[in-house]
């Protein structure tokens, strides 16, 4: 399958506006700023032998007897992903999150390897959510999350399909998701607040014990699991609060150009630039008329005002994306110590965008 070259941009936050023609998802990946981020296809499977265990980042896990085709925007270490979709139009993006809930050093599940079990196991955004949840209770969630670096955090999720979309957030095994309606984003904070439409059966009962909330007073659950004031979250000047506007400002008017403009946007902060560099985005396109194809674009490099979105669409016969593998991935557990030399796992799309770069900067 060929790549054609659309507009450029890039993400940081999830987004979602939901239209007449169906859904829209768009995703920038904050990572390290030398961090390589490929794109992979991986074709659908039986799995006969359900007593081998696959292996994920850290840990494995059960073996389902069939998995879906999935195309992945991943850090090329590991072996989960920071966004991707499904061949039946289920899309998933993760943010970093942190609150009360001390974080896991012990390895478990990755946010970004329940993004990728999520979208391998199921057909639509709430059964996926189911698998997330159910991972999350039978496994847990723990694990440096960069390489050769200390750097670990729990995680939200924001899943999507033709028809619908949720927000999913966490705070160690504990979960509450919210069932989109119009405009959401979610970035490096909890937002779910008073509207639960799904909840982990004994979140409000530990948040009552841990002396978080009185249950006296509505149950809020960013108000509980975090340290935020959601009574003035809108008006703070974080990313959140920043992506939201700039959708609300475009609401009832968007096309998968302003997605793309959204995720260039430098003085947001959604499109970052420094230490923590916005590596990769994701566009997807998904209309509720099934007869139509879903589309999903993706940069497979940094600097989102500068990166290409190229197009992807599940049909027959999928060629291998080569120019967006890395040639180093293996499966071996990155040492979160000095000195740690990483090895070049940059691809030839990627290496031929440094290029570029540099050509530009040196005609300044």
């Amino acid at each position: 399958m060929k790549w054609n070259p659309l507009p450029v941009t890039l993400l940081w936050h999830y987004l979602q506006q939901q239209l007449g023609i169906g859904l829209f998802l768009e995703k920038n990946s904050d990572r390290l700023f030398d961090e390589v981020q490929e794109v992979i296809y991986f074709p659908a499977a039986v799995h006969d032998d359900l007593k081998k265990r696959l292996k994920c980042t850290y840990i494995e896990v059960d073996q389902v007897p069939e998995t879906y085709a999935v195309v992945l925007s991943r850090p090329a270490w590991l072996w989960g992903a920071e966004m991707g979709a499904n061949e039946h139009g289920v899309c998933i993006g993760n943010e970093a999150v942190w609150g009360r809930e001390d974080i896991s050093k012990e390895e478990a599940l990755l946010g970004m390897d329940l993004v990728r079990l999520g979208l391998e196991r199921a057909d639509t955004a709430e059964r996926a959510l189911d698998v997330i949840v159910d991972l999350l209770e039978k496994y847990g969630q723990g694990g440096n999350c960069a390489e050769g670096e200390e750097f670990s955090y729990y995680n939200s999720f924001l899943i999507a399909d033709r028809n619908e979309a949720w927000i999913l957030e966490t705070s160690g095994k504990y979960w509450a998701a919210e069932k989109v309606q119009g405009v959401r984003n979610i970035s490096n904070q909890l937002s779910i607040t008073t509207k639960i439409d799904r909840e982990h059966p004994d979140m409000r009962n530990y948040a009552k014990q841990r002396g978080w909330w009185d249950s006296k007073d509505e149950f809020d659950f960013t108000a509980a699991y975090s340290y935020i004031d959601t009574a003035t979250m809108m008006t703070s000047p974080s990313r959140y609060c920043q992506g939201y506007r700039l959708l609300d400002k475009h609401k009832g008017n968007i096309t998968f150009e302003t997605m793309m403009e959204i995720l260039r946007d430098r003085p947001s902060g959604i499109n970052m630039k420094g230490e923590f560099l916005t590596t990769a985005s994701m566009v997807s396109v998904l209309p509720q008329d099934p007869s139509l194809p879903c589309i999903h674009l993706f940069t497979g490099t940094p600097h989102p005002e500068r990166s290409v979105f190229k197009p992807f669409i599940f049909v027959p016969h999928i060629s291998p994306l080569l120019d967006t593998k890395s040639p180093t991935f293996e499966l071996e557990r990155p040492k979160a110590k000095k000195p740690y030399v990483k090895p070049d796992r940059r691809h030839l799309l990627y290496q031929n965008h440094q290029q570029a770069l540099e050509m530009i900067s040196s005609n300044k």
